[in-house]
């Protein structure tokens, strides 16, 4: 007897109070264990049209609605009692007609109707333009081939925009998500699989399904319905039901989670489209595939290290035998852990401060005075420490690419004395720079033919500095499925672009961008999509193409408030939250993102006056019942919250003045622009159904292009 469980329980498991989880829990259980125990007392949902829905009893009022056959049972919903034997008897289960994928399909007739039409009377010459039926030039072959079921046809075909974003929720992911990208691109193609496998415009005729293949084995089925194998893997499936990207992952994000990699490989896509997921996934399956392999899972933090070692553990389970052979620690943590291992020793980095002090007297004592000392700690930190540059030589010959202010051979001759003395300085006082640990590191593993991990995958990639993708390469077997990166350009907000194929890492063809976007809503996507280029290049010339991308959910648009003062401001939020509250969003699920520490007191101040307990986000975790979070934009990165405010939105906050200031060549000056913009955009799509956006007059110079008046 196969036991399945679709994301449509899981997803009403969650709407549950504590309690009513777990008594729900409890009965799922029982009826995997026995299904003949006569506590569950069956009944068949007698009304339905689908004779396989029957219900089970949780407890006086609370049913579990399954779907049963000779051969399976299927946890399909939970609810009181009404409310449940109301949804089954609104749906059925079937394989559809043209794709074979299992859907869970919602009987039109018996569905009220949707945004039905309000008659106005209007004089005849001010009657408005009917609006444009997005859908109407498809035929209902078409229509089919993308999976939308035979009982929707007619109402798509005649939906105007505002209308199909009503029904989009009555049918499946993969025919909203077609007809989005339909709607965005005018090319109808099933999203998720290869454009060459779907043509552009569909054959009349449907393809006979192959009867010998199990429906539920197919990538659309797969997306929202999961075999159970034992009660540990129920377990994890409804102690994390809000966690849907562990059990259901995307076709598309399976299909790379799943691919074998001759070389290095690469997810990109804007943020929401579920990157993360991926890494997650795929580490979780070459630790399972790789018998005695160790894993390495890194990113460029330790609060984002924490967050993925504990997504990790609920992916795998905490107590699985496979855990220890899975190390999740931030790129200096690999570096600083293999320097251990290799020299017996801790590393000791050290302080910024005397590092820019040691450049600035080496240059006086070298009479170096026509560069700024901004100029040569810029120059010092991506040039000459990031490089590893050793010599007059090698310096003269080191290739600085991104940097406009070029350097001849006089200008370089001329610095190269104030670098080396640095250098001196920092040795002789017992410090190592984190270039040089990871440089000493790469050095002593490139000649090991033992590689510590078999494999690596890397989250938030575009974050990667030269020291950094040089130690990853030469702590990387040269086997299939080695190095896996997963990032965004989009979200570059720490490093400067620098060229990967220089340090031997190739990702052409192995590259592929994520479109679907499931955490963000449309409205939230598309104004925070306004910061960045549609298709965004890599130094290699590598793109990523942004466009097409799709949000499967709706939500209100995003406001942008610019206020007369700081008062105004707090007050504009603080009601905002008040509101969002109200209308059942917890505390926990809000967060306030504010460009430094500076600006920190004004969400602070916003928490306080609606009354709630502050959680700073350098703290990291899950936030307590009761807390909101506060943090800057930086430490906004990898979480997700039903509501965000960015707050302090001003003129020279964001850009920041002090950073424009600070520039030393016109690649800087370039460069502080582009990642500003991606840190507001990296803050702005934390959000997934509500973003308010602040400023006190005149407001950031971004704003305009978020939208603002």
């Amino acid at each position: 007897m196969e036991f399945r469980i679709a994301d449509t329980f899981t997803d009403a498991l969650a709407k549950l109070p504590g309690q009513e989880q777990k008594a729900a829990k409890t009965t799922a259980f029982d009826l995997q264990v026995d299904p003949s125990a006569p506590g569950l007392q069956f009944h068949r949902i007698d009304k339905s049209k689908d004779p396989n829905f029957w219900s089970i009893r949780v407890n006086r009022d609370l049913r579990i609605i399954v779907h049963k056959t000779a051969s399976s049972f299927l946890l399909c919903y939970v609810d009181h009692h009404d409310k449940a034997y109301d949804w089954a008897v609104r749906r059925r289960i079937e394989a559809h007609p043209k794709t074979g994928a299992v859907q869970i399909v919602e009987v039109r007739e018996r569905v009220e109707e949707i945004a039905p039409p309000i008659v106005v009377k209007v004089p005849v010459q001010e009657a408005p333009t009917p609006a444009p039926r997005l859908f109407e030039t498809l035929s209902p072959s078409e229509l089919l081939s993308i999976g939308v079921p035979q009982d929707w046809i007619p109402d798509l075909r005649s939906a105007t925009e505002d209308q199909f974003f009503d029904l989009a929720s009555h049918i499946p992911q993969e025919a909203a998500e077609a007809l989005l990208e339909y709607a965005a691109t005018g090319n109808l193609v099933a999203v998720g699989k290869p454009a060459a496998e779907l043509p552009t415009r569909m054959p009349e005729l449907a393809p006979r399904l192959d009867v010998s293949r199990d429906p539920f084995t197919h990538p659309d089925s797969l997306r929202r319905f999961l075999v159970i194998e034992n009660a540990e893997e129920l377990r994890r499936a409804l102690d994390f039901p809000w966690e849907k990207w562990a059990v259901f992952p995307h076709p598309s994000q399976r299909e790379i989670i799943e691919r074998d990699f001759t070389g290095p490989a690469h997810v990109a896509g804007s943020a929401g489209t579920g990157k993360t997921v991926v890494a997650l996934h795929r580490a979780a399956r070459l630790v399972h595939s790789s018998p005695n392999a160790q894993v390495l899972l890194t990113t460029f933090s330790r609060p984002l290290a924490n967050m993925l070692e504990q997504k990790l553990k609920i992916l795998i389970g905490e107590d699985s035998s496979v855990v220890p052979r899975v190390v999740v620690t931030p790129f200096r943590g690999v570096a600083e852990e293999l320097y251990q291992l290799a020299f017996g020793r801790r590393p000791h980095p050290p302080p910024e401060e005397l590092v820019r002090n040691s450049l600035t007297k080496a240059a006086n004592d070298s009479g170096v005075n026509e560069f700024t000392s901004r100029f040569l700690y810029s120059e010092w930190t991506y040039v000459v420490d990031a490089w590893q540059v050793d010599s007059a030589d090698a310096y003269a010959n080191v290739p600085r690419l991104g940097r406009k202010n070029r350097l001849g051979a006089k200008p370089r001759a001329r610095l190269w004395p104030v670098f080396a003395a640095t250098r001196e300085t920092i040795s002789k006082r017992g410090f190592h720079t984190w270039a040089q640990i990871f440089g000493e590191v790469t050095a002593y593993y490139s000649k090991q033919e033992r590689k510590p991990f078999r494999h690596i995958v890397v989250d938030e990639a575009q974050d990667l500095g030269v020291p950094e993708l040089r130690l990853l390469t030469a702590i990387a077997p040269r086997e299939p499925n080695a190095l896996f990166f997963a990032g965004d350009l989009g979200q570059r907000i720490f490093q400067q672009p620098f060229s990967w194929t220089t340090l031997g890492v190739n990702v052409r063809g192995h590259s592929q961008v994520l479109k679907i976007n499931y955490r963000t809503s449309y409205q939230i996507r598309q104004t925070a999509d306004r910061l960045l280029p549609k298709v965004i290049r890599d130094v290699d010339g590598r793109e990523e193409d942004r466009s097409g991308t799709v949000s499967v959910f709706n939500g209100p648009e995003p406001v942008i408030a610019v206020q007369p003062d700081a008062e105004a401001e707090i007050a504009t939020v603080t009601q905002w939250i008040s509101n969002a509250v109200a209308e059942g969003i917890k505390p926990s699920e809000i967060g306030i993102f504010v460009r430094t520490r500076n600006e920190i007191d004004r969400a602070r101040a916003v928490v306080l006056q609606a009354n709630y307990e502050v959680l700073e986000l350098s703290e990291r975790g899950e936030a307590p019942a009761g807390r909101i979070s506060i943090g800057t934009m930086h430490l906004a990165k990898g979480l997700e919250f039903k509501a965000v405010a960015v707050m302090a939105c001003d003129d020279e906050v964001l850009p920041l003045q002090s950073r424009i200031e600070s520039v030393a060549d016109e690649v800087d000056l370039d460069d502080v622009y582009e990642t500003e913009r991606q840190l507001l955009y990296v803050a702005c799509t934390r959000a997934r159904d509500r973003l308010l956006i602040t400023a006190v007059k005149p407001g950031s110079e971004f704003l305009k292009d978020l939208g603002s008046a």
